[in-house]
């Protein structure tokens, strides 16, 4: 846990550094839409932006992951069923 901590903090600290060297106001322009802001807080709005559409996408294939262990669990339990009486009536 203390690992952790420590990396965290490792890590905002070269955050602020990053942030600090680059202050440098610019214009980010898309379509009839224009932003002003320093390059820092582009940079990490980009990086958070990218960040969530990677758990989206990773999400929807976890979902699709577990609808499909599903039907194959059920199917299991079927063969199982249908096995399992014809055992017990069957010869010995």
């Amino acid at each position: 846990m203390q690992f952790f901590l420590l990396i965290a903090a490792l890590i905002a600290v070269f955050a602020v550094i990053f942030a600090l060297q680059n202050a440098v106001p610019i214009t980010v322009s898309f379509l009839f839409w224009q932003v002003e802001s320093s390059l820092a807080l582009i940079l990490i709005v980009a990086f958070i932006a990218g960040v969530i559409t990677s758990l989206l996408f990773n999400i929807l294939s976890i979902i699709k992951r577990a609808r499909a262990t599903n039907i194959q669990e059920k199917k299991l339990t079927e063969t199982k069923n249908e096995i399992v009486p014809d055992q017990e009536h069957g010869e010995k």
